[in-house]
Formats: structure tokens, sequence, C-alpha cells
């Protein structure tokens, strides 16, 4: 009764599997074979938190001198603006220079971030990609003296900031106690990763550079006129930086009252050196006889974290996969560079929730194959019947992995939920079967002949499962939009993974039923 499509599928069908179940040796060979394929190819998979996005906004991130004034930022911003706008693809850039002081994440003057607002796809020129466009702009960019800069994108941005407070897919952080010491081996971590293949916007924090004025006060000058040190920096304090002495009211809003020194008294080191100290005997002192004031330059910022200090290195990963770069940075740092006793390296970043999400995975798999076990179990109470099902698993895995092979796809989280998917569905397929081979045993059919007949009459809600499945997801094997690149590689695995499963469920598990259907032949005879 069934259609002509199914009947034509089963006449090419039959001889096949009856090879495969008289030379079961045949079965395990193709079996073997594959899953060598699949040990082969995975190490040559490369590994990624997920994949990038193309969210259609670019962010350029400039950074400047820490000593340029925000006139200057605002000249050289303007003219990185007028240089992006000459990009036909772009239609327009929004920048922002600084940060305010309020927040998780402040920046100084020296560093401006600028939107690149891209046209829709098909207004770009023929064959352009995100890739080229970044490509011409580092280009182009490269030929400004004194300014650094990296790519990333909005939400890339954020993502990476709350994780490490980088702008840049990896953050490699030296720990240490002396600012010189972490900015000198930081700067030669950074030389080291520069050669590395596929590192981009390599930046290091600046930690130093600022313009600062020093004031060390002589304890003994100070006491010979009887004045106190906290009297001095109070009187320095109010002069330079100002002090609140009242509130305006405006309607509803308030407003502070700062009083200080006007600017021509504090402008330079030698006004700052006639601010005069008065004395309890009513005596004014020159602020430059009670105390050294020199100008350096010292750091612009001390990060820490766990009470420690540290810089960080931050680079993108450009046309490679992250876990061979990381892999690779990690081998050249520990042969190139050597460390004082007490500065320790980290990566973090990207990286970092990669290897969170492996060590989970790494624990909810394991568990999920055991509750499945325990399920196949509880169904068949049968040993033998539930690891045959199971054996649908490593087919499976192996058309997964080629899919990506094939396809220049990374391991990332999407894929390894594939993964996960994939599992399922094969193990439905091998339920399917095995219980209608166990159903014609009972009949008292023969094992050969069971694993032949069942196979036939199970082939089309088999084929079915696998076509309906992978007809859903071809839209997400050829999408284009924004995310695509998230759901492409899960697609991927579960397509691949269906495609050898699905043979193989098809004529192996056939083959190999006799050797896992004893209980139940036993069972038949009794």
């Amino acid at each position: 009764n069934e259609i002509w499509i199914v009947r034509t599928l089963q006449k090419i069908y039959k001889p096949i599997v009856t090879f495969f179940v008289m030379r079961r040796a045949v079965a395990i060979f193709v079996s073997v074979l594959l899953l060598a394929v699949g040990t082969i190819i995975f190490p040559q998979l490369g590994s990624e938190f997920t994949p990038t996005l193309q969210e259609g906004t670019l962010v350029l991130r400039m950074q400047m001198a820490p000593s340029i004034s925000l006139t200057e930022s605002t000249r050289l911003t303007m003219i990185a603006e007028k240089r992006l706008m000459k990009i036909p693809e772009v239609t327009g850039v929004v920048t922002r220079i600084g940060r305010g002081e309020v927040g998780a994440h402040t920046d100084p003057i020296n560093s401006a971030e600028m939107y690149i607002l891209l046209k829709s796809r098909d207004e770009w020129r023929e064959n352009a990609s995100q890739e080229d466009l970044v490509q011409i702009i580092r280009n182009d960019f490269g030929e400004m003296p004194g300014v650094s800069t990296n790519f990333t994108q909005p939400i890339q941005m954020t993502v990476d900031e709350l994780l490490e407070g980088v702008r840049a897919e990896l953050a490699i952080k030296l720990f240490g106690d002396e600012l010189d010491v972490l900015k000198y081996k930081a700067d030669e971590i950074a030389a080291v990763i520069r050669k590395v293949n596929g590192a981009e916007d390599i930046q290091v924090d600046q930690v130093s550079g600022k313009p600062q004025v020093k004031i060390v006060v002589n304890r003994h000058a100070i006491a010979r006129y009887g004045i106190n040190l906290e009297d001095v920096q109070e009187v320095i304090r109010t002069a330079i930086g100002g002090e609140i002495a009242g509130q305006i009211f405006e309607g509803i809003r308030r407003f502070d009252i700062l009083v200080r020194f006007a600017p021509e008294f504090r402008k330079s080191t030698e006004e700052i050196k006639e601010i005069l100290i008065e004395s309890p005997a009513g005596i004014k002192v020159p602020l430059s006889q009670l105390a050294t004031i020199e100008e350096i330059v010292g750091p612009r910022q001390i990060t820490r974290e766990r009470n420690q200090r540290f810089i960080t290195i931050q680079c993108n990963v450009l046309d490679r996969d992250i876990g061979s770069f990381v892999e690779e940075g990690q081998r050249v740092i520990d042969e190139q560079i050597n460390l004082p006793a007490g500065y320790i390296v980290t990566w973090g970043g990207q990286f970092r929730l990669q290897q969170e999400a492996n060590k989970r995975f790494l624990i909810v798999i394991p568990i999920t194959l055991l509750l499945v076990f325990l399920l196949l179990f509880s169904s068949f109470n049968s040993l033998k019947n539930s690891l045959l099902i199971l054996l649908n698993i490593p087919l499976a895995l192996v058309g997964g992995i080629v899919g990506l092979w094939l396809t220049g796809q990374n391991l990332s989280v999407p894929s390894s939920v594939g993964f996960i998917a994939l599992f399922g569905i094969a193990l439905e397929n091998g339920m399917v079967l095995v219980t209608y081979f166990n159903q014609l045993l009972k009949e008292g059919v023969s094992i050969d002949e069971a694993s032949i007949k069942g196979a036939m009459l199970r082939l089309r809600p088999v084929l079915m499962t696998a076509v309906t499945t992978t007809l859903g997801l071809i839209p997400l094997l050829i999408a284009t939009g924004t995310g695509s690149e998230v759901q492409r590689p899960l697609a991927t695995v579960v397509v691949g993974g269906l495609v050898t499963s699905t043979v193989l469920t098809l004529l192996v598990l056939p083959a190999l039923y006799k050797w896992f259907a004893i209980d139940v032949e036993k069972e038949t005879e009794n």
C-alpha cells in the first residue's frame, strides 16, 4: 500500500540491506572506517565560543596619546570621519570622545569610539564583504601617526566589556606588583603576540604617560613655621581642585557652587609655587618654601583584580579560530618571555567563555547519555538492545564533524548544541528499528529475516524523520541575515549528522542486530 516513491526506494534498498546483513564484517568495516575519518578530521576543526555576528555596524576605537587635549582629539576624529565617509558602503559616522567618570567603564578624552553605519548589503560594491571594508579601513588608518585602532561591533563590544572590561575578543592579563615591570613585560608580550598569525588590533593598556604635578611637602620646613601637613593639603586642594561653598537653586534643580583660584593663578607650576600658606602666627609663606614642586609623567590608571595589579593586552583574531590562536600564543609567551617571580599571565575574553562552556558540556553530555541509556534500558529491558541503539551516536557524530569541516566552520557552542539535538534524532531512529525487530522476533521470524523485513518496513518513517528535519533546517543553512552566523553551525551539524546517521542506521544497525538480539531470541524460545 506504499506510494510509488517508497516502493522504488524499497526496491533499491532491499538488496543493499540484505548484502550488509549477510556480510556483517563489511558493515563493521564501514563503521570503523567512518569513525576513523571522523577521528582524523576532528583535531583539524578550529574552536571558538560563538561565531562573529555581522551586525551591520562597525565600531572603530581610536587610542591617542594620554596627554592629548580635547581639541586635538576632536580634530583627529574629524579627519577620521572624513576618511570613512569616502567609503561607498558607509552611510554615516557617529563619534563619542571619552566616557563619563561615573560608570563601570570610563574613558579619558584620548579615547574615541566611532560608530560606522553601513548601507544595506544590496547597495554594496560587487563581491564586497564586511571583512573587506574592515581591511580597507585598517590600511587607511595605519597611516595616522600616534593613533592605534581596533575594530569591533556594538553588540560584540558590549559583551566583551562585560567579560573583561576590554573592547576586543581576547584579553591577556599580566599580573604583578611593579607598574614599570608590568608595562615593560606587557610591551614584550604584545610584540611577541603581534607575530602570531591572525593577531590584529593589539593594544596595551595605557597605564603611564599622563602629565602630573608632584608636590612633596618638606616636613622640616612646615615644622619651622608651625604649619600642619593637613593645612597645606587643604589649601592646595581648595586652590586647585576647589571647595563647595553652597548651592544655587533654579526651580527644582540644584547646582553646587565651587570656589577655587582663578585659572591665571593655577595654570602652571610657577603659579602653584606662589600659593600662600598662612601659619598660626599669621605669616603667609609661599608654597615653594614648604614643598618641592615638579612636573612628572605619572600613571594614567592602576587597574586591580582581586587586590592585585595587572595590565591587559587586548587583541582580535582575524581569519583564524580562537582556540588554535590562544594555544600558539601561550606557547610563544612561555618560550620567549621571561617573567619575574610572582608575575603570571592569564587569558580571558571569548577564550575564557569557551573554556567555561567546554567544562559545562563535559558534565552535561555524559549525564545526558547516562539518562538516555537508563530510559532505553527501562523501555527495552535489555542491555544489549540499549547498547545497540547508543551505537547510533558515534555514527551521527561523524556526519556533524565532516559537515563542519567541509563548510570551514569551527566547533562552537551552537555546533555543540546541534550535536546534542542530533543525539535525540539518531536515537529515535534506532528505537524505531529495534522495536520492530523485537516484535518480528517475538512473532517467530528468524533474526536475519527480521533484520531485513523490519528495515524494509521501517524505511519510510526513518527517511521521513530525516527528510523533514533536513528541510526544516535548510533556511538556517542558507540564511544571510543578522544572527545567521550563530544558527548555521547548529544546522550544519544536524544535517550532516542526519546523513551519516540515517544511512548507517538503515545499513549497519540491521547487520549488527543479530549480535544484540540474543536475549530476545531466548525469550521467544522460552
